[in-house]
């Protein structure tokens, strides 16, 4: 029985899909203007790991994670770079992808780009100024207004009065209230738009992911995920978007994984304290940093060290020691998990909101007991190591040859 928490309601709760048949599941990725960090790293290792192990639960899991394309930040960087967008996006879309590979993540199912999803942003700002929660300013810019939509703050628990005291107001800015968020920019000169009904501009952040997930899943499915700090404003404004515009439930769980710190600080782009795949990746090998991404649970911070990853390489060696020398057959290896409750516990540590520390302690139990039978009954303990490499592909770690990771 999956348990999952969900952010919406702060507790850990039954997973009952909408459809059993056919699950949903989004992720904001990355908004590319640089190369992925650490933090991104977490993201994208963890809800691997999820759909992973979904994918033995159900028998269809659609796992879409978008790409954005465009936005203030990508804009800046292109003029800094004196580069166009899309040659800007696509070259860190390219080193994201070679990211990806390096981390044995797998590839999601769709993987929308907000400059291919323009059709739908209209469509779903159209909807919502209809219906009476967006306008448009007399400077052209389309804002969401967000006392329209009666549960604002339902996720992230924000209230609206407290809200409001704190916001600061763009001086150019045409907003009936200073809360309203963008839906559509009217564009600046030499800056990337396209033809609306509003007139040329281009999209806010956060009706991209409205727009891209209601598309690909439906305009209710089962899960949302992405990083803790996107729970507010990204998220909650969503569910306003989604819900105002569509009349209906936006999505039943929402999952968000905790930050990556570094020196006891959120590491970002924004604090400039960050350290990239790539950086880790000149020292470590990938399965180590996807080993110590998944050491800790996915909603706790994870503290980054050098000695944190060293650990990981030692516990990652343990495990392929375990397994050296030793094989068997298949029947042998399930006889044997039967016997001994491994892949049972294994499978329920998973089943508990996504856990993979006890799951790896499951694996550290087989490889113990492996090393035991290693000397007495050879083929139990090729049982076992058959056993071990099975419960690490599942969470996408064991996956080299025993030889080669040696060397």
């Amino acid at each position: 029985m999956l348990k999952i928490y969900n952010t919406l309601t702060n507790q850990k709760e039954v997973f009952k899909p909408i459809n059993p048949s056919n699950v949903g599941i989004y992720v904001c990725g990355m908004t590319v203007y640089d190369f992925c960090h650490m933090g991104h790293a977490r993201v994208l290792v963890m809800f691997d790991v999820i759909t992973r192990h979904m994918r033995h639960t159900f028998p269809k899991v659609k796992y879409v994670r978008n790409i954005t394309d465009i936005d203030d930040k990508i804009i800046n960087r292109s003029i800094e770079n004196q580069e166009d967008i899309y040659s800007l996006t696509n070259r860190f879309i390219k080193a994201m992808h070679e990211d990806e590979i390096a981390l044995n993540i797998l590839k999601p199912d769709l993987e929308p780009r907000a400059t291919e999803s323009i059709e739908q942003m209209y469509s779903m700002i159209e909807s919502l100024i209809e219906k009476g929660f967006a306008y448009q300013g007399k400077n052209g810019d389309v804002y969401y207004s967000v006392r329209s939509f009666k549960n604002y703050g339902k996720l992230s628990g924000k209230n609206l009065d407290d809200l409001k005291a704190g916001a600061r107001v763009d001086i150019e800015s045409d907003k009936r209230d200073p809360l309203d968020f963008v839906l559509w920019k009217m564009a600046k000169p030499n800056e990337p738009k396209w033809s609306s009904p509003w007139g040329d501009g281009r999209p806010g952040w956060h009706i991209e992911c409205s727009a891209m997930s209601t598309h690909h899943l439906g305009n209710h499915f089962e899960i949302h995920g992405g990083g803790m700090d996107l729970t507010f404003p990204h998220h909650e404004n969503e569910i306003a978007q989604s819900e105002g515009a569509n009349n209906c439930s936006f999505v039943n769980t929402w999952m968000h994984v905790g930050f990556v710190n570094i020196n006891d600080e959120k590491m970002s782009k924004s604090l400039n304290n960050f350290v990239t795949i790539r950086d880790v990746l000149e020292k470590y090998d990938g399965e180590t940093l996807r080993y110590f991404l998944i050491s800790s649970h996915y909603r706790s911070p994870l503290n980054f060290s050098d000695e944190n990853l060293a650990s990981a390489k030692s516990a990652l060696t343990r495990l392929y020691t375990a397994i050296r020398g030793l094989s068997a057959s298949t029947k042998e290896m399930d006889q044997i998990s039967i016997h001994f409750d491994y892949e049972k516990r294994f499978n329920e540590a998973l089943d508990d909101d996504f856990n993979p520390p006890i799951a790896l302690s499951i694996l550290f139990e087989i490889a113990k007991h492996a090393n035991t039978e290693r000397e007495g009954d050879k083929d139990q303990a090729g049982a076992l190591s058959e056993l071990l490499k099975k419960l690490g592909n599942h969470i996408g770690i064991m996956g080299y040859d025993t030889e080669d990771y040696f060397k």
